[in-house]
């Protein structure tokens, strides 16, 4: 049976006799994450357990899936990136509340106040360095508005999320006015208009087109072992990772992080899943295979990570910085920021 038809199945039983036929072997997964980059997890949870875990993964809209089928939904668990869907998962009204177990291992910035939502692991926005043309080894957020970046910086579209929560970081900590001016500056500083994703900038820097990056410290352990794409690697010894503004604010992070469906027909397996991907062993698991940051504090990031520096994060609560999303974006095309230097 395929997984949407499974998935189907189980909503038909749902709408027939409710609830009280949900099966207590099994937990309903709705994953924003890529397969690959969870499924280790899981498999690792099923067997420790003995709870099935089946998975249903779309790159975007399981929000409004799970809103949409109501009490009906076949949804337990909704796992996902950025604080901005994390936000919105109980901005819609279809969260339920997080374990004690499990929030008591998080630090309260990486959590929601009310216990609907929960980080699972952090990633760190840094900047990627030229080997060769950067000699600096220490920067921060502000000083990539200087004038001896002009034409030297790229980054992916302001429009995205991961640069949205960087953005909505500055705001937080020093307002719209001074966020705005500095992002203008920012703006003129970059190479062009803005064109692909966090990989493509690093690939720029090889090939001379910008010096210095915007990017997740993760692609940098995703491209240096991408056998698939070996070029990858190339683009990767370029560069080196920078991590802003260690003795200042810290360095932004965002979140990867889960929901516990209002009504998820496994209640308990769902929460035996969020509490397991806390565990320190899950937390292992996570920073060994993603190249992310364990949120549990105690638990070490991978070697390959370590030997990029110490992350240093901005303690700023996740909740403060969704709070200024839509400011962060309405200066995104204010300045018109995509289309790169206005002078």
């Amino acid at each position: 049976m395929s997984l949407l038809s499974r998935f189907g199945t189980a909503l038909l039983l749902t709408l027939a006799a409710g609830p009280a036929l949900a099966q207590s072997g099994e937990v309903n997964v709705y994953s924003y994450r890529e397969p690959g980059l969870i499924q280790p997890l899981l498999d690792k949870f099923t067997a420790e357990t003995g709870i099935k875990t089946n998975v249903l993964f779309a790159g975007d809209g399981l929000l409004e899936r799970v809103a949409a089928e109501g009490e009906l939904s076949p949804a337990d668990v909704v796992l996902t990136v950025d604080i901005g869907n994390l936000a919105n998962a109980k901005d819609f009204g279809i969260t339920q509340t997080i374990p004690a177990e499990a929030q008591a291992r998080v630090p309260a910035a990486y959590q929601d106040p009310d216990g609907q939502w929960i980080a699972l692991s952090l990633r760190a926005r840094v900047f990627y360095a030229s080997k060769d043309r950067v000699p600096e080894t220490a920067l921060t957020y502000e000083d990539i508005a200087k004038p001896e970046w002009k034409g030297r910086l790229c980054t992916r579209s302001g429009q995205h999320v991961y640069n949205i929560g960087l953005i909505a970081t500055r705001i937080a900590h020093w307002g719209v006015d001074k966020t705005r001016d500095w992002l203008t500056k920012v703006r003129d500083n970059l190479n062009g208009p803005i064109s692909g994703a966090d990989r493509d900038q690093v690939k720029k820097i090889l090939d001379g087109s910008c010096d210095l990056a915007i990017g997740n410290t993760y692609y940098m352990g995703l491209m240096l072992n991408n056998d698939a794409e070996p070029e990858q690697k190339t683009w990767a010894a370029a560069a080196r990772i920078i991590y802003p503004d260690p003795d200042g604010d810290g360095t932004q992070v965002n979140v990867s992080g889960a929901v516990i469906a209002k009504y998820a027909p496994n209640q308990a397996n769902a929460q035996k899943l969020v509490e397991f991907l806390l565990s320190d062993e899950a937390q292992h698991l996570y920073a060994s295979g993603n190249y992310e940051f364990p949120v549990v504090a105690g638990v070490a990031p991978s070697e390959l990570v370590a030997s990029w520096g110490e992350l240093k994060a901005d303690k700023t609560p996740l909740t403060e910085i969704a709070a200024h999303r839509k400011e962060a974006s309405a200066l995104v095309d204010e300045l018109r920021f995509d289309e790169g230097p206005q002078n």
